[in-house]
């Protein structure tokens, strides 16, 4: 080998090593003003089954939640780290939102749900010591990034087409108590109800207000089962004392107190579309049972 190409070999050889050794340098010292976290909803769900076989199926399956909350005597178990997707939500819908993964934290609470009898649905009470430490939960995750209560939802609500979780005994009542979840102002729902004086506003008047506050809605104005199982979800968690997805006054002084452009367009109409119920009879549903036996 000749002299002069020799020491030209020398050189390359030090230069790629050189290069293989170092170490990638990025400057964090300027950070911009436009940001927050990724997870901008918290979804509530119920495991539907006991803690043993809850434990296995968000740990070993294809399904997965944040956070695991086990009953009577609660402990919070972090599975998925805040920082990775969770597979918790599925198909889901809010505020134009789709496939709320990847931008929502899941919080699964160890409940059976519900047990179906002969003629009723038997929805399972919650253990108030499971609910004290969600809401401690929810205290740390909103303040950390930065979540407000009203984004705080059932899986219901984002995908009531396939799913009635956390259910309508969930106490969502405490959670707004506790300033972690969201309700409508008594005030302006006592409003409405005067006003309304036991009328119900026409189904397109529901499906507008029901999109606008954030669920997934036909606005055909007819009441297909779609949109009655919107409306049903709706009622779940702000009227649990009646569910079965049919426009009434209590529900719409509810919704009108929580979307106040909707409210307003209904004071202002000269004549408003009143309810008009469905000439074909809607398909009838297990309805809750009135005792239930805990």
């Amino acid at each position: 080998m000749s002299s002069l190409v020799r020491p030209v070999l020398l050189l390359c050889c030090t230069v790629f090593l050189a290069a293989c050794g170092s170490e990638l340098v990025i400057d964090t010292r300027y950070q911009a003003s436009s940001q927050d976290s990724r997870a901008q909803y918290i979804i509530l769900h119920y495991t539907s089954s006991g803690f043993e076989r809850s434990l296995h199926t968000l740990t070993q399956r294809d399904v997965s939640s944040h956070y695991l909350i086990s009953d009577y005597d609660p402990v919070i178990y972090r599975l998925v780290d805040e920082n990775q997707r969770a597979w918790h939500a599925g198909e889901s819908s809010w505020q134009g939102r789709t496939w709320l993964n990847s931008s929502s934290i899941g919080i699964e609470l160890v409940n059976p749900g519900y047990t179906d009898e002969a003629a009723c649905r038997r929805w399972h009470p919650w253990d108030q010591r499971q609910i004290d430490a969600l809401i401690r939960l929810l205290r740390d995750v909103e303040q950390r990034h930065g979540i407000a209560p009203e984004r705080v939802l059932g899986h219901s609500d984002i995908a009531p087409q396939r799913k009635v979780d956390p259910g309508p005994r969930f106490p969502w009542a405490q959670l707004v108590a506790a300033g972690v979840a969201t309700g409508a102002d008594p005030q302006r729902t006592r409003v409405m109800r005067q006003w309304l004086a036991g009328r119900t506003p026409a189904v397109s008047w529901f499906q507008q207000s029901l999109h606008d506050w954030g669920y997934e809605v036909p606005l055909h104005g007819e009441l297909d089962e779609v949109t009655r199982n919107v409306i049903a979800a709706f009622q779940m968690r702000y009227r649990p004392a009646r569910f079965n997805g049919i426009p009434d006054s209590e529900t719409a002084a509810i919704l009108a107190a929580l979307v106040p452009d909707q409210a307003s367009h209904l004071l202002n109409q000269r004549d408003p579309e009143w309810y008009q119920a469905p000439e074909h009879a809607l398909a009838p549903r297990l309805p809750p049972c009135t005792v239930d036996r805990d």
